[in-house]
Formats: C-alpha cells, sequence, structure tokens
C-alpha cells in the first residue's frame, strides 16, 4: 500500500472525512454515550494520519479507534476517578467578585439602604418583613393586624421606590 502520512491523508481523503466529520461524531457519541466525542474522534484521526499503512475503509477505522479510545479512557476513570482536563477551570478559578465588582456591589447596596431608609416607617416595616425575614403577606398582616391587601400595598409603594431609587445604579 506504501507510506502512509498525514500530507498524504490531508490531500486523499481529508475532504471526504471532513465532509462526513459531524455523522461521525454523531455515530462516536451515540455508540459511547460520552460527550468528548470530539476530542476521542479527534484522537483518532491523529492516530490514523500517524500510521504506515492506510486503512480499507476510514470512517470505520475512525469509529472503531474512538470507541476503543472511549473504553480506555472508561476505565481509567474508573480506577482513578474522573480525569482533570478542562473541568479543573472551575477549580483553579476564584468565585469572588473582583474588586470593582464588590466596589459597585458596596455602593449599589448603600444606594438601596438609603432609599430603605426613606421609606415611611410602616412601609418599611412591612419591607422589611417580608425581605429580610421571608415572612408571608398573610403573616405580616397578621403580626401588624392590619389586611393583606394593605400588605401589598406597602409592598408595591416600597418596590416602586426602590426602583425609582436606585435607576441609573
Amino acid at each position: 500500500m506504501g507510506d502512509y502520512n498525514l500530507e498524504q491523508t490531508c490531500r486523499t481523503s481529508s475532504g471526504r472525512l471532513w465532509a462526513g466529520w459531524a455523522s461521525l461524531l454523531v455515530q462516536v457519541e451515540r455508540l459511547t454515550r460520552r460527550h468528548d466525542g470530539e476530542d476521542l474522534l479527534h484522537d483518532a484521526y491523529v492516530r490514523m494520519a500517524t500510521r504506515t499503512e492506510r486503512p480499507d475503509n476510514e470512517e470505520a477505522f475512525l469509529v472503531r479507534a474512538a470507541i476503543n479510545r472511549a473504553r480506555d479512557v472508561y476505565r481509567r476513570e474508573k480506577v482513578r476517578g474522573p480525569s482533570i482536563g478542562e473541568d479543573a477551570l472551575h477549580m483553579v478559578r476564584d468565585s469572588a467578585p473582583m474588586q470593582d465588582e464588590a466596589l459597585m456591589a458596596r455602593a449599589r447596596l448603600e444606594r438601596v439602604r438609603e432609599g430603605i431608609d426613606k421609606l415611611p416607617p410602616r412601609t418599611r416595616e412591612v419591607f422589611l418583613l417580608q425581605r429580610i425575614d421571608n415572612l408571608k403577606y398573610r403573616e405580616i398582616a397578621e403580626r401588624l393586624e392590619i389586611s393583606q391587601s394593605a400588605v401589598e400595598k406597602h409592598m408595591a409603594r416600597a418596590m416602586t421606590f426602590l426602583d425609582d431609587w436606585t435607576k441609573d445604579w
């Protein structure tokens, strides 16, 4: 059959393979039930390109090699646990906000506090009971001895005021 190298692969059959890549990917992911089918298929392609002999059926070779690679990965994960590849980013990433974001959040929070202080006393009390103490409107009405409709009106008034107060912040 002669030497089979990457350059020859690219010239002769890569166009046909790339045209059918999506269907090969679907087939590999369906057969392996893994979400890393693109990586498995790419590894199989590199393996095929580095072979000295050209396979008779390139598509079948790619699918079989990808499935075999998936089995190897599965066995390794079963013994050693999941590999850390791309998932390692979430372990390294700092979930704390950046300094400028924290400063802006503090400024917005201070603005909301100022707005809450400007609410009429009864409206402020209703708002805090609902938002801080997580009481239901019915429970607030019972505690303050007012109607549930009055609680709803106080909450609407507080939300409208705070929305206007913090606009463009």
